[in-house]
C-alpha cells in the first residue's frame, strides 16, 4: 500500500497540532509536521517533525524537496487581529506572501493544497435576525487588516493552484496544550474555575467550532478531490456571551461571574464583524461533514 504523504504546516498551533495528531494515527498517511519552533509535543503519534520558517523561501523549497508531499495542509497564520492591525508588513508576509509561495510549490510538486482561512473575511453586515448565514459564494469584505490578508491569501491559492481547498474555520475551541494560545471556551473555563470574573461581548455572533470537527473536515478534504472554498465550522450561531454562559452551565461553574457587554462597552481597538455565522450546507452535502454542538462537547469533557 502506498501511503499518502501529508505535510502539516503550523503543526505546533492549536488546530495544526490536532490535525497532525489525527492524521498521524491513520495508517494510510505518512505525516510530516513543520513549525517555526521545535515540536511542542514530541512522540504523540507516528510522524516526522521538521522545524521550518515558512517565510524563508529557501527553507520551504528544501522542505518540499525532502517531503515530496501529496497533500499540504497550511494551518499557520498571523491570526491575532489587534496585532495584525499594527503590524501590517508582518501580517502580509505570513498571511499572503508565504501562502503565495506555498501555492506555487504545491503546483510544482502536484500537491493538493488545503489552506485554512477565517470568517473574518466577511464584514458582518448580514442581519442576524434574518437567520441568513454567509455562504462560500458571498463576496468577502473584511473590516480589519487580519481579515483582509486572509482574503488576499485565499485569492492567491485560487489563482495559482489547480488542486486546492480553502477551509474557512471560526472560533475554534477545545483543550489547548501547554504553550498554545488559549481559545474562548478554555479561557472562560479557566477563569470561572479560578473564581475570576470575565467580560464577554454580547452582540457579536459566531459559529463556534470544535477543533476535532475541523480536523475531521480537513480529513474529508484530503480524501475528496473537490476544489474551492468550504466552510468547516459548527452549525449553531451564538454570541460570545452565550458561549460563555453555556460553558458555565454545562460545566457547573458560577454563571454570575460572566458579565456580558456590548461592542461599544468593550471598546475593542480593532473592528470585528458583528455577525459572521457561516453556512455548512456545502460541506455537509459534498463532504458529509457533521459537526457537533458545543453542549455535546462540554458534556463529553465533563465525564
Amino acid at each position: 500500500m502506498t501511503r499518502k504523504k501529508i505535510l502539516v504546516i503550523g503543526a505546533n498551533g492549536f488546530t495544526g497540532r490536532r490535525i497532525l495528531d489525527d492524521l498521524s494515527h491513520n495508517v494510510s498517511y505518512q505525516t510530516t509536521g513543520c513549525s517555526l519552533h521545535d515540536d511542542i509535543c514530541p512522540h504523540s503519534g507516528d510522524y516526522r517533525f521538521i522545524r521550518t520558517d515558512i517565510c524563508n523561501r529557501q527553507a520551504v523549497e528544501k522542505l518540499f524537496q525532502e517531503v515530496q508531499p501529496d497533500v499540504v495542509i497550511n494551518t499557520s497564520a498571523l491570526s491575532v487581529p489587534d496585532y495584525c492591525e499594527t503590524h501590517h508588513e508582518e501580517a502580509w508576509l505570513t498571511n499572503v506572501t508565504a501562502v503565495e509561495q506555498l501555492a506555487h510549490l504545491c503546483e510544482s510538486y502536484k500537491s493538493r493544497f488545503i489552506h485554512l482561512s477565517t470568517d473574518f473575511v466577511f464584514d458582518g453586515k448580514i442581519d442576524e435576525k434574518s437567520g441568513q448565514l454567509y455562504t462560500e459564494e458571498t463576496l468577502p469584505a473584511p473590516v480589519n487588516y487580519y481579515g483582509f490578508t486572509k482574503w488576499k491569501g485565499e485569492e492567491k491559492v485560487a489563482e495559482i493552484c489547480s488542486n486546492y481547498a480553502i477551509a474557512r474555520v471560526e472560533i475554534v475551541y477545545g483543550k489547548a496544550l501547554p504553550g498554545q494560545h488559549g481559545n474562548i471556551v478554555q479561557l472562560v473555563m479557566n477563569r470561572l474555575n479560578a473564581g475570576q470574573e470575565i467580560r464577554v461581548v454580547s452582540d457579536q455572533w459566531r459559529t463556534p467550532t470544535y477543533v476535532g470537527d475541523v480536523s475531521a473536515g480537513v480529513q474529508h478534504l484530503v480524501e475528496n478531490a473537490a476544489n474551492g472554498i468550504f466552510h468547516i465550522c459548527g452549525d449553531e450561531c451564538l454570541t460570545i456571551a452565550e458561549i460563555a454562559f453555556q460553558v458555565a452551565d454545562y460545566m457547573k461553574l458560577d454563571r454570575s461571574l460572566v458579565h456580558p457587554a456590548t461592542t461599544e462597552e468593550m471598546q475593542e481597538a480593532t473592528p470585528r464583524p458583528r455577525f459572521s455565522g457561516m453556512s455548512i450546507a456545502k460541506a455537509r452535502t459534498i463532504l458529509g461533514y457533521q459537526p457537533r454542538k458545543l453542549k455535546d462537547i462540554l458534556m463529553e469533557w465533563k465525564h
